[in-house]
């Protein structure tokens, strides 16, 4: 199966020398789809893209989706653990009918938590085993993603699964009364990166009357003129602005007058005290949303509700303790989820990593006290603060399965690495000595997730 997805992503490259048109990104493209494009590419404050990507939809999955934020908007999740949600035995059961990982395991128990949880390092050794056998591998799509474990992962999925993101994230605006109406000629989304490598593009988004959307980076190398940013965002006036906390911080040092319908925080955890600085200085909701790239957008933090709130109506989740059990209601420990909107990744009791409490009530199943992922910033040895996500992409090259990187107070480094990855330690110094001076190297014997970027500096936090 491996084999085939490489295959299917080789196919969709053009000749050596040829180059993609706008059309090969967006399929259903018109000419106000393509001024749009223009229009972010060509202003004279417009940012460096670096490259080039799109929605990939053809004209039909376009209006399956419209269906799909209809019954998205329109669902209700008031599921217990006393009374699971109705589709779930049948979901298991094709489940393990179509996924050869879980039909090596035999027939679908009867209960779901008889069922094994898997980890991220599962679907690292072998994710083509978690793939259906009927998914049609001329249309998937696959990203890499190294997130907080230290596990690499190769996702798969497919432009539909991606299109999917925005029926949740309405739901979640919808909670805070915002509705997003960009259409035609409008730029609807701006994503925010702030980062000294980032992937950065133009695209429009289909279901929304092809309004425009941008990834771009804040980091100054990729403007011309640092103080373009704010004129930039000024003029293309996105609806809704969505970024992380390191990002989002970068954006309160820019003079941009423009005030968006909503801000969202994905990615990273957003800590109170940042939510309530953008909410001033913006003047709208900041939504903090739990997202996971297995699994895409989660829950939703609401205050009235005491946590986060879940998004998906097909979505299953459990709280389990280091061995695999589930807990005593109220209590925290590990989240699990079974279900999921991906048909390329159907998940059975994936251990997230991420810890939280359970609780029901009006809102429906809640998050309680979601301990995730933090951003975490390092001071190079010149004084300048990195995102980590610098360092993640400063290790890339290298095989290394799993490694941590702590700062201490007086700003030396200790890297460490699994035993596997010890050989590989001269050249991941190497790499980080474009930042740090003073670097140790430690083995690391933790098996399963870690806290994967720690500092002593009070300042690390963004």
């Amino acid at each position: 199966m491996v084999a085939r997805i490489v295959t299917m992503q080789q196919a969709d490259n053009l000749p050596a020398g040829a180059l993609k048109s706008d059309l090969d990104y967006c399929p259903t493209l018109s000419q106000a789809g393509a001024r749009m494009l223009a229009q972010l590419r060509s202003h004279p404050c417009a940012p460096v893209y670096r490259n080039r990507s799109g929605n990939k939809l053809l004209a039909d999955e376009v209006a399956a989706l419209r269906d799909d934020e209809c019954e998205v908007a329109q669902a209700i999740i008031d599921w217990t653990n006393a009374a699971p949600p109705a589709w779930l035995p049948g979901f298991v059961a094709d489940t393990f009918a179509r996924v050869p990982y879980w039909r090596a395991c035999g027939s679908p128990p009867a209960r779901l938590q008889d069922v094994a949880p898997v980890s991220r390092a599962d679907l690292s050794h072998d994710v083509a085993s978690f793939v259906p056998d009927d998914v049609d591998l001329a249309r998937m799509i696959h990203f890499h993603t190294t997130g907080t474990t230290g596990h690499p992962l190769m996702i798969p999925s497919h432009p539909v699964v991606a299109g999917r993101y925005l029926a949740f994230h309405k739901r979640a605006l919808q909670r805070f009364g915002v509705t997003l109406r960009h259409g035609t000629g409008q730029v609807g989304v701006m994503l925010l990166g702030h980062q000294q490598r980032c992937f950065t593009y133009v695209s429009v988004t289909p279901t929304m009357g092809e309004s425009g959307l941008a990834k771009i980076n804040l980091h100054v190398d990729d403007w011309r003129d640092p103080d373009d940013r704010a004129r930039y965002l000024d003029a293309m006036a996105p609806e809704l602005i969505a970024g992380d906390p390191i990002s989002f911080a970068e954006l309160l040092t820019l003079p941009m007058t423009h005030r968006p319908a909503a801000l969202m925080s994905v990615s990273m955890m957003l800590l109170p005290g940042m939510r309530a600085r953008l909410e001033q200085r913006f003047g709208c909701p900041v939504l903090d949303i739990y997202s996971l790239n297995e699994v895409g957008p989660v829950a939703v933090y609401d205050e009235a509700a005491g946590g986060h709130v879940l998004l998906q109506h097909r979505l299953y989740v459990e709280i389990l303790d280091v061995h695999g059990q589930p807990v005593a209601p109220g209590q925290r420990g590990e989240i699990v989820v079974t279900g999921g909107f991906n048909f390329c990744l159907p998940l059975l009791r994936y251990r997230t990593g991420d810890h939280a409490s359970l609780a029901f009530g009006p809102h429906g199943p809640v998050l309680v006290g979601l301990a995730g992922r933090s951003p975490l910033r390092y001071r190079t040895s010149a004084g300048k603060w990195i995102n980590n996500i610098d360092i993640t992409h400063a290790l890339k090259p290298l095989a290394i399965a799993l490694f941590g990187v702590h700062q201490f107070a007086d700003g030396s480094i200790t890297l460490r690495l699994s035993p596997g990855a010890m050989p590989l330690a001269g050249q991941a110094c190497a790499l980080l000595a474009l930042f740090f001076d003073a670097i140790t190297v430690e083995a690391l014997q933790a098996q399963d997730k870690i806290i994967q970027y720690t500092s002593d500096l009070q300042e690390a936090a963004a």
